[in-house]
């Protein structure tokens, strides 16, 4: 695989975008994970409302985390965005189609989450 960086795709703008959601988007994700690993009253009730039992709370929680961290690793940051992406189609499906509430927030996470992996895989 060669490396290249955004300078070459888009300048200035490109890396600083990169970077501005990069960063944005892990403390989203660090701080959503972070309450599900630690077991906030609101994502017990949560999960419980989805029906596939507590393990899927830690699970997501430990996908948030981990790609949070790949988010602050240029090299990694693709697939950290990438498995974010997937992970928020799930919430967004399960808001419309399960526990109901507003699929808003999982839906711009899943667009800034596109946009990472976009900018990256470009940069590949």
């Amino acid at each position: 695989m060669t490396t290249k960086t955004l300078t070459t795709t888009g300048g200035r703008t490109a890396i600083t975008a990169a970077w501005v959601l990069q960063i944005l988007a892990a403390a989203m994700f660090l701080f959503a994970g972070g309450s599900k690993l630690a077991g906030q009253q609101a994502m017990i009730d949560t999960f419980g409302q989805i029906g596939l039992g507590q393990w899927f709370r830690y699970l997501t929680g430990v996908i948030e985390v981990g790609s949070a961290v790949l988010l602050l690793v240029p090299t990694l940051a693709f697939f950290g965005a990438a498995a974010l992406f997937v992970t928020m189609t799930g919430a967004v499906i399960t808001h419309l189609f399960v526990i109901g509430g507003g699929p808003a927030p999982a839906a711009v996470l899943l667009v800034v989450t596109g946009a990472i992996a976009y900018l990256r895989w470009t940069a590949a």
